[in-house]
């Protein structure tokens, strides 16, 4: 088994942040696992994108063409990732700040109302855990309790106190995710 994701969005959105976490999660795991950001100079509202793959296999190069699975929190991204996901992959987003929808047929579309959600749970900085909540719902690729031992590797110590405001994050996620589009 092989995953290779893009997480795209907003910096400020978690987007590098998810990918670390999946990544950590993949290490608890035995996975073999790559991560690489990219963002802009700014630090919140500048693009960032962050290429994580997961594999039972060694990873022969961390720079990938056509991705199994996209998360897409802007527009920019979208139009920019829709086209390198692989015929028969998937589409995650959330339609906030959206102005076009997905259009593919030849993939598989899921939408994650992250951002009302988030709001709703009174915590915006639960955001990207409902995101990777519902991605693992559909692609579960690491089990929960790897993903806890991810949010513990990756959050400073002293907001280990948020771990399991985070988990609850993670499971409305799992509970929220709409389908779009099968194939």
């Amino acid at each position: 088994m092989t995953e290779e994701l893009i997480i795209a969005g907003f910096g400020g959105q978690g987007v590098l942040s998810m990918g670390k976490i999946l990544a950590y999660s993949g290490v608890m795991q035995n996975q073999e696992v790559s991560w690489m950001p990219s963002y802009g100079p700014e630090m919140r509202g500048g693009t960032a994108n962050v290429i994580v793959i997961l594999s039972d296999e060694r990873i022969s190069s961390p720079i990938v063409n056509a991705f199994d699975s996209a998360i897409i929190l802007n527009q920019q991204s979208l139009d920019k990732f829709e086209d390198r996901i692989k015929p028969g992959g998937t589409l995650f987003y959330d339609s906030n700040g959206l102005i076009h929808l997905p259009s593919r047929k030849d993939i598989n579309i899921y939408h994650i109302p992250a951002a009302l959600e988030a709001s709703r749970m009174g915590s915006l900085k639960t955001f990207n855990m409902i995101i990777l909540g519902a991605y693992l719902k559909i692609k579960p690729i690491v089990v929960m309790e790897n993903v806890v031992a991810g949010l513990k590797k990756s959050l400073p110590e002293r907001h280990h106190k948020l771990i399991p405001m985070n988990v609850d994050a993670i499971n409305r996620g799992m509970e929220i995710v709409e389908t779009i589009h099968l194939v």
